[in-house]
């Protein structure tokens, strides 16, 4: 019980690490969310610096969330079962990531931390999500939109994989992934209004590599 409830804490503490924060303080001593959109996320910090610091930030934030499935779970394993463990641990990175304890609980929107927990847990779901969030937000140039379609892909993919083909896929990994859509709907509220109010900034990745090449 102790381990367990130990890996819990850690995996939130990992979740918690302020990245989009922390970067924007190492490369100009900024405070990421009194700049572009306001998000301490690694979008923002695109919009701001440039796409090598926001590969960086999103790589950590997508590493946060496997490290807790693939590294810490295991060590909290005897109560629970591991797959429920993992979900334990995983959930926790994520919400340390939204509400992270080192900026006053107010975090990024946890979908590269939820991407880096479905790395460990479903491998081929995340990367078909990570496919259809390349996808749409290259062609719409929404990030908000691409995300949400990437979120909800995921138990769309689950429930195929175990409806139709017959997978062995946990039931509890479909429920987690519907709750995370959810959650990534949630998170998304704000963008959500503006995206119905054709207000919502557009972000072309492409731009700057364009530019560049030029």
């Amino acid at each position: 019980m102790t381990l367990l409830i130990m890996s819990a804490i850690f995996c939130y503490l990992l979740g918690s690490i302020p990245t989009a924060l922390i970067a924007g303080r190492l490369i100009s001593g900024i405070d990421i969310r009194q700049h572009g959109s306001g998000n301490a996320g690694a979008t923002n910090i695109y919009r701001v610096f440039g796409i090598r610091p926001y590969i960086t930030v999103l790589s950590i934030d997508i590493l946060k969330g496997y490290l807790a499935v693939a590294f810490i779970a295991p060590l909290g394993y005897g109560l629970l079962t591991d797959q429920r463990t993992a979900l334990l641990c995983g959930v926790s990175a994520i919400l340390g990531h939204v509400y992270t304890l080192f900026a006053g609980f107010k975090g990024g929107k946890g979908v590269a931390t939820a991407c880096g927990v479905f790395l460990g847990l479903a491998p081929l779901t995340a990367i078909l999500a990570v496919v259809i969030y390349l996808l749409v937000t290259i062609t719409t140039k929404y990030v908000a939109l691409g995300s949400i379609t990437a979120a909800v892909s995921a138990p769309v993919t689950l429930a195929v994989e175990m409806l139709l083909l017959g997978h062995n896929i946990p039931v509890e990994l479909v429920a987690l992934a519907v709750a995370l859509a959810l959650f990534m709907i949630y998170t998304h509220r704000a963008n959500i209004s503006r995206l119905l109010k054709g207000e919502e900034r557009k972000t072309d990745f492409l731009e700057k590599l364009r530019k560049k090449s030029e």
